[in-house]
Formats: C-alpha cells, sequence, structure tokens
C-alpha cells in the first residue's frame, strides 16, 4: 500500500479552490522541469467545481495535455459524456489552450477502440503529474467495478495495457464504457480522490487498509507507487 491520506472540507466551495491551486502547482511543476504536463480528470457530477476553478489558474496550458479516467461509449454531446463535462467546465478561459485527449473515438465499440487509445495515451508525458478520480459508494475507480469482468482482467497491474473495455449490460443506466487501466491509473505521479458524503468516506477508510482489489477496486489505485490523497466534502 502507497502513502494514503485525508483531505477533510465542510463543502465542495471550501475545497474545490484548495484542490486546483494543488493541481495547477504539480502541473506547473512538470513543465518547468520536463516542458510538459499532463493531467487524468473524471467525470461526474462532483467534480464541476473543482474544474471552474482549475481553469482559471495561470498556467502554460498549451503544454498540458488533459485525458479522461473514463468515458461512456456516447456521443461527445450527450449529457452522459465525460469529455462534454471537461470540455464545457475545464477547457474554458485560460485552460481553453490545454490539449485534451479524448477516450471516445469513432469505433464502433469501446474493444474496437483500445490499442489506438492506449497510444495516445503512451505518447502522453509521464508520469501523470496528476490524476483527479473519483470513487463510487461501491469502490469502483474510473469504470472499474466490483467483480467485474474488466477490473478481474485488469488486476495483472504490470499488463502493458492503457485502456480496457468495459460492458455492464445488466447495471442499472448501463453504457459501454472504455477506462483507463490499473497499469494506467497507477502511472500517476500524485492522486487525488474526490468523494462526497459519510458513506463514501466510510469506504474509503475500508479501502486504505487493504484488501481484495476485486472487492474494492480503488483499492488498486491505493497500492500504486504515488501518494493517493482523498479530498472528501461533507456536502455537494
Amino acid at each position: 500500500m502507497g502513502e494514503v491520506s485525508e483531505r477533510l472540507f465542510p463543502s465542495m466551495a471550501a475545497l474545490a479552490p484548495i484542490l486546483a491551486r494543488e493541481i495547477a502547482d504539480r502541473l506547473a511543476a512538470g513543465v518547468k522541469a520536463r516542458g510538459a504536463a499532463s493531467l487524468i480528470a473524471t467525470g461526474g457530477t462532483t467534480p464541476g467545481p473543482l474544474y471552474d476553478a482549475l481553469a482559471q489558474a495561470d498556467l502554460p496550458w498549451e503544454r498540458v495535455s488533459i485525458t479522461l479516467s473514463d468515458e461512456r461509449w456516447v456521443s461527445p454531446d450527450d449529457p452522459a459524456s465525460n469529455e462534454r463535462l471537461v470540455r464545457e467546465r475545464l477547457l474554458q478561459g485560460p485552460a481553453a489552450r490545454a490539449r485534451l485527449v479524448p477516450l471516445k473515438t469513432g469505433a464502433s465499440d469501446p474493444a474496437a477502440a483500445e490499442a489506438e487509445v492506449g497510444q495516445a495515451l503512451a505518447a502522453l508525458p509521464r508520469p501523470f503529474n496528476a490524476a483527479v478520480l473519483g470513487m463510487g459508494a461501491d469502490g469502483h475507480v474510473a469504470s472499474l467495478f466490483p467483480k467485474d469482468a474488466a477490473t478481474l482482467s485488469a488486476l495483472d497491474f504490470a499488463e502493458p495495457r492503457f485502456a480496457c473495455a468495459v460492458d455492464r449490460p445488466g447495471a442499472a443506466g448501463a453504457h459501454r464504457r472504455l477506462s483507463l487501466s490499473f497499469h494506467a491509473l497507477r502511472q500517476a505521479a500524485w492522486t487525488a480522490i474526490l468523494i462526497t458524503g459519510a458513506d463514501k468516506l466510510a469506504v474509503a477508510r475500508r479501502a486504505a487498509v487493504g484488501g481484495d482489489v476485486a472487492e474494492l477496486p480503488v483499492r488498486g489505485v491505493l497500492s500504486g507507487p504515488g501518494p493517493v490523497e482523498f479530498w472528501w466534502s461533507e456536502a455537494k
């Protein structure tokens, strides 16, 4: 298990500007050290205020590449698209100069896109300077769900695949998805896992003591070489 810590806040309004500054500092350091920086960004409803704050950071954004932790196989203008969220909330103002490396391609399904997307991800500056991930109340991270076939196939952390197709036909609101693999997620130099509510904090603390990755997939990130911080807000 790597270094795992908590940052606790009463609200997302209190958390967002502080986390935005932390991410911006890490991206700036990456640009200074190697001329380029990279960020993994999560989707969902929670990170919107964070992205609003980060978008205004004074950075050489033209040297920053951003990709996503996972994506539903829907059009980029679909309300369920993580790419749409990032374009509307993060790639605004100064941050509009950043380069987005999307996961959704013109391929008919996620499995057909694995190799193409994997090549694009492998070409990004690594280690990723920062990763912002979410976590479900079931302990899933990106689109790696408990006991799911994609999660089980990704448990070999040394397996060099960067992206893996996820098909959950029996799940509520299911979409076919493409997810970064554990191999990719564990290449972040620093990871912030953004969560809200008492239930997710309890799951985070249970995951942090170690155990079966297939049961709580977030453990596959926590056991990586880089430090991981849970950024928790009591309220959204």
